[in-house]
């Protein structure tokens, strides 16, 4: 691992770049490709009517993935990610539209631990609301 960032420079409440990142239909239909997660509730708004939803919504480990991306990308190194977990509380709705949604990642260093390694806790939302439930990470610092 060759994390860039070194425990030396960190401290409890240390924030990570905040991202956006914007999700539409068409980034949908992508990730349904390369998942092989083809469940039309994730692209066909007449379907995921029919089950009582608001409109498509997007994967639950595609929203997963983004967050992981703040901290990865701020490490420098995906390898130096040890542990990573959520809960899947609200989905993310994407309307059919140019602008779709957008999935907002902040994040900060809420523990050191011993090794050099540190926990990251994130916020998650999209629309004003909390769509992961406790995301966290372990990370390996240089």
């Amino acid at each position: 691992m060759t994390a860039k960032i070194s425990f030396d420079d960190v401290a409890v409440g240390t924030e990570l770049p905040a991202r956006s990142f914007p999700v539409t239909r068409e980034t949908l239909v992508r990730y349904a490709g390369a998942s092989g997660d083809f469940n039309p509730i994730h692209w066909n708004g007449r379907f995921a009517a029919e089950v009582g939803l608001p409109d498509v919504i997007a994967h639950g480990m595609f929203t997963m993935a983004e967050a992981a991306r703040v901290v990865t990308d701020w490490l420098g190194d995906p390898g130096a990610l040890i542990e990573f977990g959520v809960r899947f509380t609200k989905p993310v709705v994407v309307p059919d539209t140019v602008e779709g949604a957008t999935i907002e990642v902040t994040g900060k260093v809420a523990v050191l631990l011993d090794d050099r390694r540190a926990r990251v806790d994130l916020l998650v939302t999209a629309g004003g609301a909390k769509v992961l439930g406790v995301p966290r990470a372990v990370v390996q610092l240089a």
